[in-house]
């Protein structure tokens, strides 16, 4: 009578066994986590987003002052070991007010870019995979709003909703919206057209299941990546409708804020426009370095 097969069990000793490598290499975690550290410019990019989510979670708790605390004897003081970035123009810390302005900036990043992934992915899946009125209805409409520069359209959505923080989030994540429909829309047909899936049709199984179990999955990857990238132009459009005064309102402070109040005093302070600058160009940076990060490991040609 045969025997059953005894599993394989690992170890602390044979977590390195030549023999076993092989077989942990195979899972698709480890292969994706393999390539990606691969890469080390999104390692660093990976380094540089840890470093600004931290701060900004961190703000409340770091020994810096109110960044709405006014001090009129420091007015535009260039950096000295009480200011190490200096001050404003009212004599607010600048290093106090880049790490509160982080929080806006990321927040509304990452809140803007779920809503456009929330109502994008779920109509890019209905467009791709029931086709017929339901594409036709969805595809003109989108190319009606791509039709629009994203960053005008934000504008104009800012503008009509009126100037806040959460209504300039609302209205990046409509502008990027189209974006991710018409990502999802061309992953659902390519993945739709699968055997796999004619096959899950063959057998009767019912279309909630089909999309929860092999569409979904399958386009997840692009989205991430996508999403990870648009966060990066969701900062710039937070940052330039703060600029506006369509953002996050004084005295609160935002990177975009900053920037706007310190093109009157380039000559006299240029340390206010330095460094809520070079915090954009750095986060910025850092979501570009790891969606492209994702993207190849993520790639399933490579696995």
């Amino acid at each position: 009578m045969a025997q059953a097969a005894t599993p394989i069990t690992i170890d602390a000793e044979s977590a390195h066994d030549p023999v076993l490598d092989p077989v942990l290499d195979r899972r698709p975690e480890n292969r994706v986590w393999k390539k990606f550290r691969s890469h080390r410019s999104a390692v660093l990019g990976g380094i540089i987003v840890a470093f600004f989510m931290g701060m900004a979670l961190a703000a409340p708790l770091l020994p810096i002052p109110d960044p709405t605390a006014t001090d009129w004897g420091a007015v535009r003081q260039a950096p000295s070991a009480a200011h190490p970035l200096g001050t404003d123009e009212i004599g607010r810390d600048v290093l106090s007010r880049l790490v509160w302005g982080a929080q806006a900036s990321l927040l509304a990043g990452v809140i803007s870019v779920l809503i456009a992934v929330c109502a994008g992915v779920p109509l890019g899946i209905a467009a791709g995979y029931f086709g017929g009125w339901t594409d036709a209805i969805i595809s003109r409409c989108t190319e009606a709003m791509l039709a629009a520069p994203f960053l005008i359209l934000a504008i104009a959505l800012a503008a009509f909703l009126g100037p806040s923080l959460t209504n300039a989030m609302i209205a990046i994540g409509i502008s990027a919206t189209p974006l991710f429909v018409r990502l999802t829309r061309g992953q659902v047909l390519s993945v739709a057209a699968e055997d796999y899936v004619d096959s899950a049709r063959a057998i009767g199984l019912p279309t909630r299941k089909i999309l929860g179990r092999y569409i979904f999955p399958n386009i997840l990857p692009p989205v991430l990546v996508q999403a990870t990238l648009t966060i990066a132009t969701a900062i710039i459009a937070e940052a330039s409708l703060s600029f506006l005064g369509l953002g996050q309102q004084p005295p609160a402070p935002s990177w975009g804020s900053m920037l706007n109040t310190a093109k009157n005093f380039l000559n006299q302070a240029p340390w206010m426009a330095l460094w809520p600058g070079i915090a954009i160009f750095l986060v910025v940076l850092g979501f570009n370095l790891l969606g492209d990060g994702l993207r190849d490991a993520l790639d399933p040609r490579d696995h």
